[in-house]
Protein backbone atom coordinates (compact mmCIF):
# COMPACT_ATOMS: atom_id res chain seq x y z
CA UNK A 1 0.00 0.00 0.00
CA UNK A 2 1.31 3.46 -0.88
CA UNK A 3 2.46 5.68 1.97
CA UNK A 4 0.58 8.65 0.49
CA UNK A 5 -2.69 7.08 1.65
CA UNK A 6 -2.14 7.98 5.31
CA UNK A 7 -5.48 8.53 7.03
CA UNK A 8 -6.59 12.13 7.69
CA UNK A 9 -7.02 14.54 9.40
CA UNK A 10 -3.72 15.54 11.10
CA UNK A 11 -0.22 16.21 9.80
CA UNK A 12 2.30 13.48 10.57
CA UNK A 13 5.88 13.37 11.63
CA UNK A 14 7.41 10.46 9.71
CA UNK A 15 8.52 7.67 12.00
CA UNK A 16 10.76 4.70 11.19
CA UNK A 17 9.61 1.12 11.48
CA UNK A 18 12.15 -1.20 13.05
CA UNK A 19 12.59 -4.63 14.49
CA UNK A 20 10.83 -7.11 12.22
CA UNK A 21 12.03 -6.41 8.71
CA UNK A 22 13.99 -9.66 8.76
CA UNK A 23 10.87 -11.57 9.81
CA UNK A 24 9.21 -10.86 6.49
CA UNK A 25 6.99 -8.06 7.81
CA UNK A 26 7.56 -4.73 6.07
CA UNK A 27 4.34 -2.75 6.62
CA UNK A 28 3.90 0.82 5.44
CA UNK A 29 4.70 3.14 8.38
CA UNK A 30 2.34 5.72 9.82
CA UNK A 31 3.83 8.71 11.59
CA UNK A 32 2.71 10.31 14.83
CA UNK A 33 0.72 13.55 15.10
CA UNK A 34 2.76 16.73 15.38
CA UNK A 35 0.56 18.07 18.20
CA UNK A 36 0.09 16.00 21.36
CA UNK A 37 -3.53 16.05 22.61
CA UNK A 38 -3.92 16.92 26.30
CA UNK A 39 -4.31 13.90 28.58
CA UNK A 40 -3.32 11.33 25.95
CA UNK A 41 -0.48 8.97 26.99
CA UNK A 42 2.62 9.32 24.81
CA UNK A 43 2.43 7.08 21.76
CA UNK A 44 -1.39 6.80 21.76
CA UNK A 45 -1.99 10.06 19.87
CA UNK A 46 -2.86 8.30 16.63
CA UNK A 47 -5.66 6.33 18.30
CA UNK A 48 -7.62 9.57 18.75
CA UNK A 49 -8.22 9.67 14.97
CA UNK A 50 -9.41 6.15 14.21
CA UNK A 51 -12.38 3.87 14.95
CA UNK A 52 -10.88 0.58 13.78
CA UNK A 53 -7.72 -1.45 14.40
CA UNK A 54 -6.56 -4.59 12.62
CA UNK A 55 -4.38 -7.08 14.52
CA UNK A 56 -2.41 -9.73 12.63
CA UNK A 57 -0.47 -12.50 14.33
CA UNK A 58 2.81 -13.50 12.73
CA UNK A 59 3.30 -17.11 11.64
CA UNK A 60 6.25 -18.75 13.39
CA UNK A 61 7.73 -21.47 11.14
CA UNK A 62 9.34 -23.39 14.03
CA UNK A 63 6.01 -23.50 15.84
CA UNK A 64 4.09 -24.53 12.71
CA UNK A 65 6.52 -27.33 11.81
CA UNK A 66 7.40 -28.98 15.13
CA UNK A 67 4.81 -27.55 17.54
CA UNK A 68 7.39 -25.76 19.72
CA UNK A 69 5.56 -22.81 21.27
CA UNK A 70 7.34 -19.49 20.64
CA UNK A 71 6.57 -15.96 21.81
CA UNK A 72 3.56 -14.61 19.95
CA UNK A 73 4.23 -11.61 17.73
CA UNK A 74 1.68 -9.27 16.20
CA UNK A 75 1.52 -6.32 13.83
CA UNK A 76 -1.19 -3.75 14.45
CA UNK A 77 -2.48 -1.78 11.46
CA UNK A 78 -5.07 0.83 10.61
CA UNK A 79 -7.94 0.14 8.20
CA UNK A 80 -5.68 0.92 5.23
CA UNK A 81 -3.20 -1.76 6.28
CA UNK A 82 -0.61 0.77 7.43
CA UNK A 83 1.53 -0.19 10.40
CA UNK A 84 0.91 1.68 13.65
CA UNK A 85 2.20 -0.66 16.38
CA UNK A 86 3.86 -4.03 16.93
CA UNK A 87 3.52 -6.34 19.92
CA UNK A 88 5.54 -9.22 21.33
CA UNK A 89 4.78 -11.61 24.17
CA UNK A 90 7.46 -12.01 26.84
CA UNK A 91 7.79 -15.03 29.15
CA UNK A 92 9.95 -18.14 29.46
CA UNK A 93 10.10 -21.31 27.39
CA UNK A 94 8.71 -23.59 30.10
CA UNK A 95 5.73 -21.32 30.71
CA UNK A 96 4.81 -21.28 27.02
CA UNK A 97 5.21 -24.99 26.36
CA UNK A 98 3.86 -26.50 29.58
CA UNK A 99 1.07 -24.11 30.54
CA UNK A 100 -0.12 -23.36 27.02
CA UNK A 101 -2.90 -20.84 26.41
CA UNK A 102 -3.42 -20.23 30.15
CA UNK A 103 0.12 -18.90 30.53
CA UNK A 104 0.96 -15.57 32.06
CA UNK A 105 2.74 -12.99 29.94
CA UNK A 106 4.16 -9.50 29.88
CA UNK A 107 3.51 -8.01 26.45
CA UNK A 108 5.17 -4.84 25.16
CA UNK A 109 3.54 -2.80 22.41
CA UNK A 110 5.86 -0.47 20.52
CA UNK A 111 5.16 2.40 18.12
CA UNK A 112 6.91 3.27 14.85
CA UNK A 113 9.70 5.02 16.80
CA UNK A 114 10.35 1.71 18.64
CA UNK A 115 9.14 3.22 21.92
CA UNK A 116 7.32 1.11 24.51
CA UNK A 117 3.88 2.76 24.59
CA UNK A 118 1.64 0.05 26.10
CA UNK A 119 2.35 -2.78 28.51
CA UNK A 120 -0.02 -5.70 29.05
CA UNK A 121 0.32 -7.88 32.14
CA UNK A 122 -1.59 -11.16 32.32
CA UNK A 123 -1.22 -13.16 35.56
CA UNK A 124 -1.62 -16.92 35.58
CA UNK A 125 -5.22 -18.04 36.07
CA UNK A 126 -6.81 -21.48 35.84
CA UNK A 127 -9.59 -22.27 33.39
CA UNK A 128 -12.81 -21.12 35.04
CA UNK A 129 -15.62 -22.62 32.95
CA UNK A 130 -17.26 -24.38 35.90
CA UNK A 131 -16.63 -22.13 38.90
CA UNK A 132 -16.34 -18.40 39.52
CA UNK A 133 -12.82 -18.47 40.92
CA UNK A 134 -9.50 -17.65 39.28
CA UNK A 135 -11.19 -15.79 36.42
CA UNK A 136 -9.00 -14.37 33.67
CA UNK A 137 -7.79 -10.79 33.88
CA UNK A 138 -5.37 -8.37 32.24
CA UNK A 139 -3.79 -5.10 33.36
CA UNK A 140 -3.14 -2.39 30.76
CA UNK A 141 -0.49 0.29 31.30
CA UNK A 142 0.17 3.33 29.10
CA UNK A 143 2.86 4.46 29.30
CA UNK A 144 4.43 1.38 30.94
CA UNK A 145 4.23 1.86 34.70
CA UNK A 146 0.95 3.81 34.64
CA UNK A 147 -2.20 1.69 34.85
CA UNK A 148 -5.03 2.96 32.63
CA UNK A 149 -7.44 0.03 32.91
CA UNK A 150 -8.17 -3.63 33.41
CA UNK A 151 -10.00 -6.43 31.64
CA UNK A 152 -11.72 -8.98 33.87
CA UNK A 153 -13.66 -12.06 32.91
CA UNK A 154 -17.21 -12.22 34.27
CA UNK A 155 -18.31 -15.71 35.24
CA UNK A 156 -21.07 -17.23 33.16
CA UNK A 157 -21.80 -20.94 32.64
CA UNK A 158 -21.62 -20.76 28.84
CA UNK A 159 -21.10 -17.21 27.53
CA UNK A 160 -17.70 -15.48 27.39
CA UNK A 161 -18.24 -12.16 29.15
CA UNK A 162 -15.81 -9.47 30.20
CA UNK A 163 -15.84 -6.17 32.07
CA UNK A 164 -13.67 -3.30 30.84
CA UNK A 165 -12.54 -1.37 33.89
CA UNK A 166 -10.89 1.98 34.49
CA UNK A 167 -7.73 2.49 36.55
CA UNK A 168 -9.75 2.54 39.80
CA UNK A 169 -11.47 -0.77 38.98
CA UNK A 170 -14.72 0.97 37.98
CA UNK A 171 -16.73 -0.80 35.26
CA UNK A 172 -16.94 1.28 32.09
CA UNK A 173 -17.83 -1.18 29.33
CA UNK A 174 -18.99 -4.76 28.82
CA UNK A 175 -17.95 -7.31 26.20
CA UNK A 176 -19.91 -10.45 25.34
CA UNK A 177 -19.03 -13.26 22.95
CA UNK A 178 -21.08 -16.07 21.41
CA UNK A 179 -21.99 -19.30 23.16
CA UNK A 180 -19.32 -21.23 21.25
CA UNK A 181 -16.33 -18.91 20.88
CA UNK A 182 -14.56 -20.96 18.24
CA UNK A 183 -13.64 -20.04 14.68
CA UNK A 184 -15.48 -22.51 12.46
CA UNK A 185 -15.82 -21.27 8.87
CA UNK A 186 -16.97 -17.82 9.97
CA UNK A 187 -15.97 -14.74 11.93
CA UNK A 188 -16.49 -14.73 15.70
CA UNK A 189 -17.84 -11.46 17.11
CA UNK A 190 -17.50 -10.20 20.68
CA UNK A 191 -19.97 -7.34 21.07
CA UNK A 192 -18.95 -4.19 22.96
CA UNK A 193 -21.67 -2.50 25.03
CA UNK A 194 -22.03 0.16 27.71
CA UNK A 195 -21.66 -0.83 31.35
CA UNK A 196 -25.44 -1.28 31.62
CA UNK A 197 -25.78 -3.24 28.39
CA UNK A 198 -27.97 -2.01 25.56
CA UNK A 199 -27.14 -1.81 21.88
CA UNK A 200 -23.59 -2.68 20.74
CA UNK A 201 -21.26 0.27 20.24
CA UNK A 202 -18.37 -1.74 18.83
CA UNK A 203 -16.91 -5.22 18.61
CA UNK A 204 -13.81 -7.38 18.57
CA UNK A 205 -13.97 -9.87 15.69
CA UNK A 206 -11.86 -12.97 15.17
CA UNK A 207 -11.68 -13.19 11.38
CA UNK A 208 -11.95 -16.58 9.69
CA UNK A 209 -8.71 -17.22 7.81
CA UNK A 210 -9.49 -20.36 5.82
CA UNK A 211 -9.23 -24.03 6.72
CA UNK A 212 -5.50 -24.50 6.12
CA UNK A 213 -4.38 -21.54 8.21
CA UNK A 214 -6.89 -22.22 10.99
CA UNK A 215 -6.03 -25.92 11.22
CA UNK A 216 -2.26 -25.86 10.90
CA UNK A 217 -1.00 -22.49 12.13
CA UNK A 218 -1.43 -20.15 15.08
CA UNK A 219 -1.88 -17.11 12.85
CA UNK A 220 -4.99 -15.20 13.92
CA UNK A 221 -6.45 -11.99 12.52
CA UNK A 222 -8.69 -9.66 14.51
CA UNK A 223 -10.62 -6.49 13.84
CA UNK A 224 -11.44 -4.03 16.65
CA UNK A 225 -14.17 -1.43 16.15
CA UNK A 226 -15.09 1.33 18.61
CA UNK A 227 -16.59 4.85 18.53
CA UNK A 228 -14.26 7.49 17.13
CA UNK A 229 -14.78 9.70 20.20
CA UNK A 230 -14.11 6.95 22.76
CA UNK A 231 -11.52 7.78 25.42
CA UNK A 232 -8.18 6.87 23.87
CA UNK A 233 -7.19 5.00 27.04
CA UNK A 234 -10.21 2.73 26.65
CA UNK A 235 -9.21 2.11 23.02
CA UNK A 236 -5.85 0.91 24.33
CA UNK A 237 -7.59 -1.32 26.90
CA UNK A 238 -9.73 -2.82 24.11
CA UNK A 239 -6.54 -3.56 22.18
CA UNK A 240 -5.29 -5.44 25.23
CA UNK A 241 -8.64 -7.25 25.47
CA UNK A 242 -8.11 -8.53 21.93
CA UNK A 243 -4.89 -10.25 22.96
CA UNK A 244 -6.52 -11.80 26.03
CA UNK A 245 -9.33 -13.18 23.84
CA UNK A 246 -6.79 -14.59 21.39
CA UNK A 247 -4.99 -16.51 24.14
CA UNK A 248 -8.18 -17.70 25.84
CA UNK A 249 -10.09 -18.98 22.82
CA UNK A 250 -7.87 -19.22 19.75
CA UNK A 251 -4.36 -20.11 20.91
CA UNK A 252 -3.53 -23.58 19.61
CA UNK A 253 -1.66 -26.11 21.71
CA UNK A 254 1.54 -27.45 20.21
Amino acid sequence: MDNDQSPPPVMYQPGPVSGWEHDGITPAPVGMPAAVPVGVPPGLEYLTQIDQILVHQKVELLEAIIGFETNNKYVINNSLGQHIYKAKEQNDCCTRNFIGSLRSFDMKIKDNMDRDVIRLIRPFRCAACCCPCCLQELEVQAPPGTTIGYVKQDWHPWLPRFSILGPNQETLLKLEGPCFACSCCKDVDFELKGKDGGEPIGRISKQWGGFVREAFTDKDNFGIQFPMDMDVKMKAVLLGTCFLIDFMFFEMAG
